[in-house]
């Protein structure tokens, strides 16, 4: 006959092998029960006891012996047999019990894990609802600044378009002045020149009534000899201030010059004077270029001139200065000389000594010269045509020798006037002036 063990876990029922034979043998084997306690589960075991298995019906080992009674020494052996077959039960169970609790553990941790998961995806959660929540603030910030800067800009752009009209307004004043100063010019021109000739008739006419000049007022008569320049002439014999005819050399060209033969030694060749505003002094290009005026009075030398005798070696440049209240003053550059017409007649100055300011009147370095119709100036203003006359204007510079003539008691405040600031200022008006040049070596 085979055994079997019965066990009951609060969970639920689990039967060892053999459990059919085990519940037959159950109706004639008397139990007993044994309770074990492990963890949250009781487990529940029926045995066979031991009077009863005496009492059964004996076992047969072979078919002749069958209805033989069963001895003491077959009870105790079957009894043996019945605790092995417990003991390997109770093994198993211990087994069973034990991967079990592996088992349990193993949810345990599986429910610590998720539980774990769960706490993380909650805070993910949290942590999104967050950022939703603080990109939807920034992107209300931002709408906000956009709106805001939309604004900024439509300002900004009205203003620009208020200043552009402002700008064009000024710009419509600023022609309409021009033209104005134009006609102004046009005018004053037309007076200096009836003038001129008013002057130039008064002075026939004295010329015919009255006795020879003295020799301080001596006009030289027109020399027969040609020089290349006064200091020249003075070297020759010719010690007379008047007017002499000057050559250049390698050149058929004959200018008419004025020769001051007493400052400073003589032998100085006037290139420009400016005494009583007998002469127009707002010129053309061409007109600078091959000179104008008269050289016993106002007068210009001509660029083209003197451009080729200072090419020819070292000049000096004085210049003469007198205001309105008697007094007198000169600057005088130690080294000068013009450029070529190509270089728009550039003038180039070195070492400035003399009492009509420290610094020179000139702007340095030296600038390209300008009319009213060739503007090489340094501004977009058109200096020559705002200034009056033709000079070596920087943006509009500090000086101009060939301005706007103007009389006493309207010499002030003239800012196209004959100005030399860094000894009268830039608004006063100068009562005559005098540029003359001279060989260094001299």
């Amino acid at each position: 006959m085979q055994l079997a063990a019965c066990f009951f876990l609060g969970c639920g029922i689990f039967l060892a092998s053999g459990y059919n034979s085990f519940s037959k043998s159950m109706e004639t084997i008397g139990k007993k029960q044994y309770q074990v306690q492990h963890g949250s589960c009781s487990y529940t075991f029926l045995l066979p006891e031991t009077d009863n298995c005496r009492s059964s019906t004996p076992y047969v080992s072979n078919a002749v012996q069958r209805d033989a009674p069963l001895d003491y020494d077959d009870s105790v052996q079957r009894l043996q047999l019945l605790e092995n077959i417990m003991e390997n039960n109770t093994q198993w169970l211990m087994k069973v019990l034990n991967q079990t609790t592996r088992l349990e553990l193993q949810l345990l941790e599986h429910s610590l894990s998720t539980n774990k998961l769960e706490r993380q995806i909650s805070d993910q959660t949290n942590e999104i609802t967050k950022l939703q929540e603080k990109n939807s603030f920034l992107e209300k910030r931002v709408l906000e600044m956009e709106d805001k800067h939309t604004l900024q800009l439509k300002s900004i752009k009205d203003e620009k378009d208020q200043l552009q009209v402002l700008v064009s307004r000024q710009n419509s004043i600023i022609e309409e002045l021009e033209k104005q100063l134009v006609t102004a010019t046009v005018n004053n021109s037309v007076l200096q020149k009836q003038q001129h000739d008013l002057m130039e008739t008064v002075h026939n006419l004295l010329t015919m009534i009255s006795t020879p000049n003295s020799k301080n007022n001596f006009i030289a008569k027109e020399e027969q000899i040609s020089f290349k320049d006064c200091a020249e002439a003075f070297k020759s014999g010719l010690t007379t201030n008047g007017i002499y005819t000057l050559t250049v050399s390698n050149t058929a060209q004959e200018k008419k010059a004025y020769c001051d033969m007493e400052t400073g030694g003589g032998g100085w060749t006037v290139i420009q004077r400016r005494e009583d505003g007998s002469v127009d002094f707002h010129r053309t290009w061409k007109e600078y270029k091959m000179g104008f005026g008269d050289p016993a009075g106002e007068y210009w030398l001509g660029n083209e001139f003197v451009s080729q005798l200072t090419n020819q070696k070292r000049y000096v440049l004085k210049i003469h200065l007198k205001d309105w209240e008697g007094n007198e003053a000169y600057s005088l550059y130690d080294h000068f000389s013009l450029a070529s017409e190509e270089l728009k007649y550039r003038i180039y100055l070195k070492g400035l000594t003399g009492t009509a300011g420290k610094i020179s009147s000139i702007s340095q370095p030296g600038n390209d010269f300008s009319t009213k119709d060739a503007d090489n100036d340094k501004c977009i203003c058109k200096c020559s045509q705002m200034l009056t006359g033709g000079w070596w204007f920087d943006a509009c510079g500090p000086s101009n020798l060939n301005g706007m003539y103007y009389p006493l008691r309207q010499n002030n405040n003239k800012f196209n006037g004959i100005k030399w600031y860094y000894w009268k200022g830039s608004g006063y008006s100068l009562k005559a002036t005098t540029m003359m040049i001279r060989p260094a070596d001299f």
